[in-house]
């Protein structure tokens, strides 16, 4: 098979992998270096962004979409009526530099099916990287995507070579996990986890230790493929988070695919509902929020209408308006339209001066959005925030929701 043609496969293959952003890793740079390709810098086409609005550009690709594993929601089950394909490991060298050199691309994002077992893939995969590094000094980003079930060697030496590496929870619950991927196991999958943890602490505790993805780790979690609540969700994020020092969890929601099991939904989540878990998770990491705060319904889910925050704070409508010149960040992040870096510029702000609502448009805040939450020195909401009103105001209509 041509190698244009395995780009085809494999590149679209990769797309229902969301965790591909690279975000904390060490900055790097073949510039005024003797030797080395590629920088952790730049602008390329496969766009994602990094927490603090970097644009950043990965070439996506599976190593093969081949996979002995029978997972239900995934196109590439063995079971699976699809065009396979394989790279080796030098066409895949071959490619990232290629895309680097023309300026396409800053790194590297690379996953695998299963190919005959777990140490051989994930020899293959650790091999791209131990090549870019070690023969053709890649300084560029590389996003290694790791087997559970592999020799925690190669774990390790995956580590040396990749700027962050992850590991896919798949699904909320060990329950789902085993009716639709009764080959993979939370068990072995949270182990690989805190081995990486580990690892990583104590690169990063350590100046003179081996450099040990500098970049973290993080996972998937396929949204609507279960009858898993937002809450639940939620909640295992916050566990990974705290247990396993993950930098990201990504969320994906869950798409039909073709000849399907009757054990999957027939019809594809809400994007929106992804979004909300995104905002939520912002909410839990940033903004002091724990789970038990998120404003959920009976079946514990978010409102699709509203973002969380907001939701919460029509909930507690007895904690506002809030003072702009007095009340302290913690509850200044609760004002829905408040984010972190706004907090921040405003607590400087106002030593020096009581702030007016035009002072807070000059800091760029929504301030249609914020007038009923908060008073200034020329504004109080008075009445408005008691108004019946209040809510189905601040709820955009139903055609607004295609732009979310």
């Amino acid at each position: 098979m041509e190698l244009l043609r395995k780009l085809e496969i494999l590149a679209d293959a990769a797309k229902y992998d969301a965790s591909c952003a690279s975000s904390g890793t060490e900055k790097r740079s073949s510039l005024g270096a003797k030797d080395g390709v590629g920088s952790t810098e730049g602008m390329g086409i496969c766009h994602a962004y990094a927490p603090d609005g970097r644009c950043i550009s990965l070439l996506k690709i599976l190593l093969t979409n081949s996979c002995i594993y029978d997972c239900v929601y995934c196109i590439n089950r063995r079971s699976s009526n699809v065009q396979r394909a394989r790279f080796t490991v030098d066409e895949v060298v071959k490619l990232t530099l290629g895309f680097y050199r023309r300026n396409c691309i800053e790194g590297l994002f690379l996953s695998s099916g299963i190919i005959s077992n777990p140490d051989y893939t994930m020899e293959q995969v650790v091999g791209v990287a131990r090549t870019l590094r070690e023969v053709h000094g890649f300084r560029g980003y590389i996003h290694l995507k790791t087997i559970p079930d592999a020799d925690p060697l190669l774990m390790a030496e995956a580590g040396k070579y990749a700027d962050r590496l992850s590991i896919n929870i798949e699904l909320p619950t060990e329950a789902s996990l085993g009716a639709l991927a009764p080959e993979k196991s939370v068990g072995d999958i949270k182990r690989s986890m805190g081995r990486m943890r580990l690892r990583i602490d104590e690169a990063q505790a350590e100046k003179r230790s081996p450099r040990f993805a500098p970049a973290g780790q993080s996972t998937q979690v396929i949204v609507g493929a279960d009858d898993s609540s937002d809450r639940s969700i939620m909640q295992m994020s916050t566990d990974l988070y705290s247990s396993y020092g993950l930098r990201r969890v990504y969320y994906s929601a869950f798409s039909p695919i073709p000849d399907s099991s009757a054990a999957l939904p027939p019809k594809a989540a809400p994007l929106i509902r992804e979004h909300r878990l995104y905002q939520a998770d912002w909410l839990l990491r940033f903004y002091g929020f724990a789970v038990d705060e998120l404003a959920t319904d009976a079946s514990g889910n978010m409102s699709l209408e509203i973002d969380p925050k907001l939701a919460w704070a029509l909930q507690h409508r007895a904690l506002f308006p809030v003072d702009v010149n007095a009340a302290p960040r913690e509850l200044l992040l609760r004002i829905p339209g408040m984010g972190v870096k706004s907090a921040d510029r405003l607590i400087a702000a106002r030593r020096h001066r009581r702030m007016r609502m035009d002072d807070l448009a000059r800091l760029r805040l929504p301030i249609a959005k914020l007038m009923p939450f908060v008073c200034a020195a020329d504004h109080h909401p008075g009445a408005t925030l008691d108004s019946a009103r209040l809510e189905a105001r601040m709820t955009p209509k139903p055609k607004q929701l295609a732009l979310l």
